[in-house]
């Protein structure tokens, strides 16, 4: 028996450890909100490069990973004959890479750009003992964390009438309290339904889909006490009341690509497009309502007056705005104004169409992953751009269109978790350690 003068001790240690672990159970981490919260994380990269724990051969997709309950899930493709193939989903142990169980289904990407039709878009969704998951053309499965076993499944396309977008069904669906809510892009007024997140059974649907689908995330916030549920879509920003899928506010925003998730900050709302560049939003209660603070007025890729983000979502630090732009300039705005304060070619490197990063806030910096296949530490500041750390992350695998230096892209989100980065390519899904030396020999 130990005794009490040392169990002490150990004890307060290990709670420690654990507290300072972090689970990434869905698209941008716990919250969606890009932010990982763990210390004891490395300063700068090892000399030689990040430290491996293992690598699993997976097939095409672009779905980032979720860690949850020291189980990893990602989804997959396997092509066929023309656009038909093999999705599916994985869950891996977290410790080992080893496969646990797979869960497959059959799809037809008709009608989606056939030079991206390698994998499912959405990173599933952690939610107790059931994992969700999207394909690229609206399979909706309702999956058992333990066995991948089917609890529900959903056929957006068939239950829904739903018109699958060129580059597919990319809005990871959301658990809030008893509902999984999902971006279905049906008719008769189900652009957005609540599901029973335990049954499938529709509870309620919202808005139109007659604007077209878009491929934004939603996102839930909370402001004045009051939970709102924000979709983006073509035409408008929306806030819904969760519960119900009741119309809050929406203000109007006509884009041709509405992809990055929207970001908010407890007072600020801010949506960013390739083609029609950001519009940030005031937010305020009783009761809930939106004014629009500012917003680009260029429409261009190329003459861009602020920010034009893809897929690349910003960030909102104190009274600043960073993200990476169309061409892979990384820029900094005033959240007041929207104007610009300084841009770098830095961190992407490449200047060329859709050139962008993925952007992690971790303390006072940031883990930005590029679709070059680095990772970078660094400072994003009102002053500019400070590089503290860059190393090899993975090797890009997916065509980038044939306008790119590499010939091939990364364009798939990682996920920090338990004091590791876990990411996929087209080829495998791997786990590097980022602990820093003195955490690392807890």
């Amino acid at each position: 028996m130990i005794p009490r003068s040392i169990s002490l001790p150990i004890l307060m240690m290990a709670m420690a450890a654990v507290a300072v672990a972090e689970d990434w159970p869905e698209w941008r981490g716990k919250g969606r909100t890009g932010v990982w919260d763990e210390d004891g994380i490395v300063q700068r990269f090892p000399p030689g490069g990040l430290a491996y724990t293992w690598r699993t051969p997976v097939r095409g997709g672009y779905s980032g990973p979720a860690v949850a309950g020291g189980r990893v899930f990602v989804t997959d493709y396997e092509p066929g004959e023309g656009l038909r193939g093999t999705e599916r989903a994985l869950c891996l142990d977290e410790g080992t890479g080893r496969v646990l169980w797979t869960r497959e289904w059959q799809v037809d990407q008709a009608g989606t750009q056939p030079t991206w039709a390698i994998g499912p878009r959405a990173t599933p969704t952690v939610d107790g003992a059931l994992v969700y998951v999207l394909g690229t053309m609206g399979d909706l499965l309702a999956l058992s964390v333990k066995t991948g076993e089917v609890a529900w499944r959903k056929s957006f396309q068939q239950d829904y009438g739903t018109g699958v977008p060129a580059w597919g069904m990319t809005g990871a669906p959301i658990v809030v309290d008893d509902l999984l809510i999902a971006v279905v892009g049906g008719g008769d007024g189900a652009f957005v339904v609540g599901f029973s997140k335990t049954t499938g059974e529709e509870v309620w649907r919202a808005l139109s889909s007659e604007h077209g689908q878009g491929y934004s995330a939603p996102l839930l916030i909370e402001r004045g006490g009051v939970r709102q549920l924000i979709v983006w879509h073509p035409v408008a920003v929306s806030s819904l009341d969760p519960a119900t899928g009741r119309v809050l506010w929406e203000q109007p925003f006509e884009v041709r690509l509405c992809v990055a998730t929207p970001v908010f900050d407890g007072e600020h709302l801010l949506v960013s497009s390739f083609f029609n560049g950001s519009m940030m939003l005031g937010l305020s209660d009783d009761p809930p309502a939106a004014r629009v603070l500012w917003r680009g007025q260029s429409d261009s890729e190329i003459d861009t007056d602020g920010l034009h983000a893809l897929i690349t979502t910003p960030v909102i630090d104190a009274m600043h705005v960073y993200g990476i732009c169309s061409y892979g300039q990384l820029r900094a705005l005033e959240v007041s104004s929207g104007v610009r304060v300084w841009e770098s070619q830095q961190a992407v490197g490449e200047k060329a169409r859709w050139a962008s990063g993925f952007i992690v806030r971790q303390g006072k910096r940031y883990f930005i992953n590029t679709d070059r296949g680095d990772l970078v530490i660094a400072r994003l500041t009102p002053e500019g751009y400070v590089e503290i750390d860059r190393t090899r992350l993975i090797e890009p695998t997916t065509s980038g269109g044939g306008r790119r230096e590499l010939k091939a892209v990364h364009w798939s989100h990682p996920a920090y978790a338990n004091g590791h980065i876990i990411v996929r390519n087209d080829r495998e899904i791997v786990r590097a350690s980022l602990l820093s030396s003195t955490r690392a020999d807890e």
